[in-house]
């Protein structure tokens, strides 16, 4: 019930897929901002600490893991510097990081980390066999329980060899092989796109040999909150749940009969949709957060 609850209502989650970087051409660059780099995370990190990865460590005790890099959960700022601190991850300098990320790359794993775009804590390097976010992602297509990249590939079905290589590499079955209605060559495949469960991360790019696969952006961008209250904000108004946010201590009586009645208000038609629409969760509410300094 409770990852129903978390998964299945609202549109803010609490973690997004970043965009594999060296697949990027010159002109998707363009488009890329900082926020959305895992590179700049890194670069901009206060402090960094890598960790074992839990996925892959608890496969590997149940004798499944996959032969992907083990050392590579990495985090960042604040939760850097408590987890280091007390041990549970060892401080490394963003050169080590980015040697990482590299190693992740060159793995096809997928950049996994917090939504938000600043002050990011932890990045994961996913792969889709380990992961629970990537397993979470095919078993909750329909619920979107992770935000995509504000890109998606496009596949040039034509020249297209049907070699499969993109379809065994997409951690999140968003690619399948299919018949390419070709009268003169009737076994000839193809592949095709599965657009609503493609997280937009790149990796098919990188491994189609004939290059036939390439990135283009959505036609509306993914909205990534400013920072972890913001998120918290927005999540608890798309699920209904702003007044349990707000008088969080249910030992109370107060805070049991203010949440209820405030819950009330906000399930009234007209500030129900007011509090959900866009304008809300982004502009202004960025904006009271950040003149709050949270």
């Amino acid at each position: 019930d409770f990852i129903r609850e978390l998964m299945a209502r609202g549109e803010t989650q609490l973690g997004r897929t970043f965009i594999h970087e060296p697949v990027l051409s010159n002109e998707d660059a363009l488009h890329v901002l900082d926020y959305e780099r895992a590179t700049e995370v890194i670069k901009t990190a206060s402090h960094i600490g890598v960790g074992t990865c839990y996925c892959r460590h608890k496969m590997h005790h149940l004798g499944k893991a996959c032969d992907a890099p083990m050392d590579v959960c990495m985090t960042f700022n604040s939760s850097a510097a408590s987890l280091t601190k007390h041990g549970h991850a060892r401080l490394i300098d963003s050169v080590e990081c980015l040697d990482l990320l590299q190693q992740s790359y060159d793995h096809n794993l997928v950049q996994f980390g917090e939504n938000v775009r600043q002050q990011v804590n932890f990045i994961c390097n996913c792969c889709g066999c380990c992961c629970e976010a990537m397993i979470a992602a095919r078993r909750f297509t329909i619920l979107n329980p992770v935000h995509t990249t504000n890109f998606i590939p496009e596949i040039n079905q034509k020249d297209c060899t049907g070699c499969s290589k993109c379809v065994n590499v997409c951690p999140v079955e968003a690619i399948a092989l299919s018949s390419a209605n070709d009268p003169k060559k009737p076994h000839r495949k193809q592949a095709t796109l599965i657009e609503d469960r493609c997280l937009g991360c790149g990796l098919c790019v990188r491994v189609c040999p004939e290059k036939v696969i390439k990135l283009k952006s959505r036609p509306e961008r993914v909205l990534t909150p400013l920072n972890g209250v913001h998120r918290a904000v927005v999540m608890a108004i798309e699920r209904g749940k702003l007044q349990n946010l707000i008088f969080d201590n249910q030992a109370l009586f107060s805070h049991r009969a203010l949440a209820a009645i405030f819950g009330v208000i906000l399930r009234l038609p007209p500030i129900k949709q007011v509090m959900a629409s866009k304008q809300m969760k982004s502009r202004y509410l960025e904006r009271l957060i950040e003149k709050m300094d949270v």
